[in-house]
């Protein structure tokens, strides 16, 4: 029931946190080189990397949910073991999911 409450939670942040931070970008892009280096200052800051690392989080446990949601949809992973397997995974994939890419960005 946890993963369940997670991956709704998770969508919602993506909606409202994500789409604040995607139209902040494009308007940040469409301004002008000042207005994107006021962008950029933001996102590049402590609090930014935060939110930013947040919504990858978001992204990763959101979309490894999903697909254990439609396993469950076509009829499979019923079963008690399974399904206990699969939900304390899920949460596990998005962390190393999330590990792997920020360490990818930052150490290029």
């Amino acid at each position: 029931m946890f993963v369940s409450i997670l991956h709704r939670v998770t969508g919602d942040g993506m909606a409202f946190v994500g789409l604040g931070v995607l139209l902040w970008w494009i308007y940040a892009v469409a301004a002008g080189p000042a207005s994107y280096e006021t962008f950029a200052g933001h996102a590049g800051a402590w609090y930014g990397k935060v939110v930013l690392v947040g919504l990858t989080w978001a992204f990763f446990n959101h979309m490894a949910s999903g697909l254990r949601h439609f396993v469950l949809d076509i009829g499979a992973g019923f079963e008690l073991k399974s399904n206990n397997l699969w939900s304390m995974l899920t949460p596990l994939f998005a962390l190393a999911a999330t590990v792997v890419t920020w360490t990818v960005i930052l150490l290029k």
